[in-house]
Formats: C-alpha cells, structure tokens, sequence
C-alpha cells in the first residue's frame, strides 16, 4: 500500500508540470575497485582486505575509500546527485549501508539493492537509487549459466524494477561480466555465458512488457566490438534508425566519447564499462528518452594521475599493486542524462 501511494505521488506531482515540461534523470555507472570493509567473511576470500592482510586495510583507509566513493558520486552529479548509480566491486550490505549513511550522500536519500552471489573473493554488485525519483517495485538476482564450466563462480546479474515520475516502468540490469584473469581469449566463453544470460533476461522483459523500457549498466570486461556484447548481446551503435526491442550501446562509438576508455592497461584505454539502452529510450517521442549527447565518461582532475610507466594519465587507483595510492578506483565511472516529459495530450 505504501509503495502504491509513493508512486502515485510522483505521478501527481508530475502532472502539475506545465505542458512540454522535461525532468532531467542521471544514470552512473562506477566499478569503484574492491570496496571492501575490514572484518574477515570466513566463507569468502577477502583475506587480501583485511588489517592483517597483503594490502593493510585499516579502518582508516577503508573510511577514507568511502569518502573517496562518495566524492566522486556527488561530483558526478554538477547540479544533481544521479538518480541511479550502478556499483560494481562491493562486499557487502555493511559497506553500502556506510557509504550511504556514514558519508555526505546520507542528505541525498538513496537505498539500495544488491547482489550476495557466490563470487570467491565476495565482491557483488549494487544499485543505488533515490526513493523520491524512482518508485522501487522490486529486484532479483540472477546466476550466470555456465555452458562449459561446472560449478563456475561469478557475480550474479541484478535486476531492479520500478517506476519513474512519468510512471512508465523501467527494468535496470546491474552486472559486473567475468574478469579477463589468464588472458582475454581464455576467459571470454565465460563473458560469453555471462552476456547469453543477460540477453535471455531482457528478451523475456521484451516479451511481456507492453512498452518495455530497458537499462543495462556495469563493468564487462569487454569493449564495444567484442563478441559477448555485438554478437551474444546483441547491442548495437546507435543509427539514424532504431528499433524499440533491440538493444544500443550508447558507449560503442569511439568518435562521439569525450575519452578514450574507462580502464588502462599496459599503458592501452579500453572501454569496458558500458550503458546499453532498450531501443524505446532512444525515441524522442518517449516520455522518457536520452539526452542526446549526454553519454560521457566522467573524467575529472582529480580521478587521474600521472602514468610513471606507460606514460601519459591513467586512473588514480587506491592501490597501485600493494603500494597505496590513496585514491578513488582503477575505472572511471560513465553518465548518462535521461529526459522524462509527458506529451501535451497526457497533461490537458
């Protein structure tokens, strides 16, 4: 009953905009790079994030990590917080009831959902959302089926739902794709199976939504031309046309990003965080659509630091190796802008 009502609210507040009012609706999507807390998970392996462990995580440093986190979320937002903030590398439900409450984001009202999937090291992923601009219905969280492996551990796929002020229902995916460990050709059939899981999600939304409207974000582990996204996903660059019940990678276009990737390695950028869009939120006429030109990779100063060995910038990471850097992640987190409006005939 009390969700019920909360969505209803924002839907009257929504109609006493004038006609042709538009509301501006951020998305973030950040790996911030093993936000772990200080206490031993005896069924995990976190041992390398503990007081005692290869990296010293202190309570100090781990308090000093989530200011860093928070700063760089408020940062994200210039004029306003993101209303939706994809989180990949987290422990646990500590860490984000911390981030949120223990952190100047405590004045910005965001919950969360997250997974509590059978990772070996128990890093999971999270999204946060602000309960006063989307009207949580519910999430779930789904294993990867492995075709090749048995008994394969990765993050789990989070799913949310819930209803934006124009009450249109958007489904958020949240996923964090398996790692690139023992080289990018040896590891992919496991993004492959990740990314085949995905894609039978989002064809089942695609089946029983009247207008499904469908936002996929995280870290995958691969680049816009790589098989698991052009090919088992199945998002594309975005053309002159598009179709609703297909999928776009609004980050698959070199030419129109302000930044040759989110993560460095061996002095290369890649793009391997992505925010991929279901063909209806591409559309003008939508009651909620992007923004064109607003998908970006958030590169302020202070995320960069100088690149000693490969030279140029890279990410200012928290550690380099086991040397503590002190900063903020090894990837750099993506925005996109939304517009939510009604059309004239819905507001007379």
């Amino acid at each position: 009953m009390t969700r019920t009502l909360t969505i209803l609210i924002y839907v009257l507040a929504f109609l006493t905009l004038p006609a042709n009012a538009q509301s501006g609706f951020r998305v973030m999507s950040y790996n911030v790079e093993n936000l772990f807390d200080t206490e031993d998970n005896p069924d995990k392996n976190d041992n390398d994030f503990l007081p005692s462990g290869n990296h010293h995580w202190t309570r100090g440093r781990y308090y000093h990590k989530l200011q860093q986190v928070a700063k760089v979320i408020s940062a994200a937002g210039e004029w306003d917080t993101p209303a939706l903030i994809a989180l990949c590398e987290v422990e646990n439900d500590s860490v984000l009831t911390h981030l949120l409450y223990q952190t100047p984001l405590k004045l910005q009202q965001y919950r969360y959902c997250m997974t509590h999937g059978s990772d070996i090291r128990g890093i999971n992923s999270a999204l946060l959302y602000q309960r006063d601009r989307f009207g949580y219905i519910g999430h779930k969280e789904h294993p990867v089926i492995f075709t090749h492996k048995k008994h394969k551990q990765t993050r789990n796929i989070l799913h949310v739902w819930g209803k934006v002020i124009t009450s249109d229902t958007l489904d958020v995916f949240v996923c964090h794709l398996p790692s690139r460990y023992g080289g990018e050709k040896e590891s992919e059939a496991d993004r492959f199976d990740a990314a085949r899981t995905l894609r039978e999600l989002c064809d089942s939304l695609l089946r029983i939504r009247t207008n499904p409207q469908i936002l996929i974000m995280g870290d995958f582990n691969d680049t816009p031309e790589n098989t698991s996204i052009t090919q088992i996903l199945a998002a594309e660059k975005i053309t002159t046309r598009t179709e609703a019940n297909k999928l776009y990678n609004l980050f698959a276009d070199p030419h129109v990003l302000n930044h040759p990737g989110t993560h460095k390695y061996q002095g290369e950028w890649n793009q391997l965080d992505h925010i991929i869009v279901s063909g209806n939120l591409l559309d003008k006429n939508s009651t909620m659509h992007v923004a064109p030109g607003s998908n970006r990779i958030f590169i302020p100063p202070f995320l960069l630091t100088e690149d000693k060995t490969w030279h140029g910038k890279r990410p200012f990471r928290t550690y380099y190796g086991f040397k503590y850097e002190g900063g903020y992640s090894d990837h750099l987190p993506i925005i996109t802008d939304f517009l939510l409006s009604l059309p004239d005939k819905d507001l007379n």
